[in-house]
């Protein structure tokens, strides 16, 4: 069965989805940007490096919370329904950024101060395991018909948004500010903000209507244990999703996160250039993920295009990366278009092509834990992968090589996948 929100209740529902992962991200990737103030703030030890090593640390603990607060939220999701849900994980972001933003430094609290810290970052690394998930599924589940892949990937252009808006705040307060200035007091500006634009978010959500679809199987077949359903009934689809993710997040984090530092260390580009040629390809990323997701409602299924997409990084990687070595800055600057344009395709397709994989049953529960498992776990631990097997090999060329195998099993991951682009959500 099809349902359909009203055309105002549908520009909440995005409205909300796309502000709700602006902020989300926008916090979660501002403690990246800020660590190298929070380092001594916060973990106060004998070096600078120990320091910075440390806010690291609880940096990388963010990203192990994921799957905990996928498997919490996707059950809660399952449960209670989508909109609730989305409610309470994005008040789980916007309170704790709030409190960073207002918490003693070590030097007025001793160690107190450091394990609040701790705490935080744990609390927002549950929310965001579990506010992405919840935002697709809802916003796959209320899309018009025809237009699940374009209304899934608004998640994604909100989850960039929000990232490309924490580095660039971070780069205003350091900017605009003394470095002492910020040492006192400056640093909390940017996360005072990011709670402002939490309690945005939490007023738009208090309002988005319930998810129908949810609402109806609810109704007919009444409530399960849908993490046990994920993981028996649906268990070929949590491989076939997770197997996926996992390949898709090496790519993505390789392209887009960790190809900077490759740049300014194996090719002799500038950092400051490198990272400039970055901030753009992800701001051409933005208005093309929106159009992969429509494409892939109108033209081609979506397995197929995320097949062309995917198999075109595949071979070009490695052409691609021994021209960046030679250090011409248009070399780089091509390359990391051409893969914003490719990694375009599994941010705008991949949302509606997982929300598809699983049964309403146990639909957010079973995309949650794949999701947060492949990309955040497999995919965010790709770069250190990488720049380790270039220390124990010496070869540099070791990134266009994983890429193409990244590739080839994304690749089989598609081709095992059925693809459900033109049926009705079951």
């Amino acid at each position: 069965m099809v349902f359909h929100l009203p055309e105002g209740d549908r520009r909440l529902a995005v409205t909300a989805g796309l502000v709700g992962n602006v902020m989300e991200w926008y916090d979660f990737a501002l403690y990246g940007y800020m660590a190298l103030y929070l380092s001594g703030l916060f973990f106060p030890a004998g070096s600078h490096a120990a320091s910075l090593l440390a806010t690291y640390g609880v940096f990388a603990a963010g990203f192990l919370m994921r799957p905990i607060g996928s498997a919490f939220f996707g059950w809660l999701g399952d449960t209670i329904g989508r909109s609730k849900t989305m409610l309470f994980s994005v008040a789980m972001m916007a309170i704790p950024t709030v409190a960073l933003g207002l918490l003693p430094t070590y030097e007025q609290a001793g160690l107190t101060a450091t394990v609040l810290l701790v705490v935080i970052r744990l609390v927002q690394g549950l929310s965001v395991g579990g506010e992405f998930s919840s935002s697709v599924t809802y916003l796959v589940e209320t899309a018009p018909e025809g237009l699940r892949g374009l209304s899934g990937s608004w998640a994604n252009v909100g989850s960039l948004i929000g990232m490309l808006l924490g580095s660039g705040m971070a780069a205003t307060v350091t900017s605009l500010f003394s470095a002492d200035a910020v040492h006192e007091w400056a640093w909390r500006v940017p996360f005072l903000f990011g709670g402002a634009m939490g309690s945005v978010a939490i007023y738009l959500r208090r309002h988005l209507p319930k998810s129908e679809a949810f609402s109806q199987h609810v109704k007919e077949h009444g409530r399960c244990s849908p993490l046990k359903e994920a993981f028996t009934a649906n268990r070929k689809q949590m491989v076939q999703g997770t197997i996926f993710a996992s390949a898709y997040g090496a790519l993505f984090y390789l392209a887009l996160v960790y190809l900077p530092t490759w740049l300014s260390e194996y090719s002799g580009l500038r950092t400051d250039v490198a990272l400039r040629l970055n901030t753009l390809a992800t701001a051409l990323l933005i208005p093309a993920i929106p159009l992969a997701g429509w494409l892939s409602d109108r033209f081609i299924r979506r397995t197929h295009l995320l097949v062309l997409a995917i198999a075109a990084i595949g071979v070009l990687a490695l052409p691609l990366h021994l021209w960046m070595q030679s250090g011409d800055v248009w070399a780089a600057a091509v390359t990391q278009v051409v893969f914003a344009v490719c990694i375009a395709f599994p941010c705008g397709v991949g949302p509606a092509m997982f929300v598809e994989l699983f049964p309403t049953r146990d639909r957010l529960s079973g995309y949650s834990v794949t999701f947060n498992v492949g990309m955040g776990v497999v995919g965010g631990s790709t770069p250190a992968v990488v720049t380790w097997l270039i220390s124990k090999t010496g070869y540099s060329l070791v990134p266009g090589l994983y890429m193409a195998g990244a590739a080839m099993i994304a690749i089989a991951a598609l081709m095992w996948i059925t693809d459900r682009s033109r049926e009705p959500l079951s």
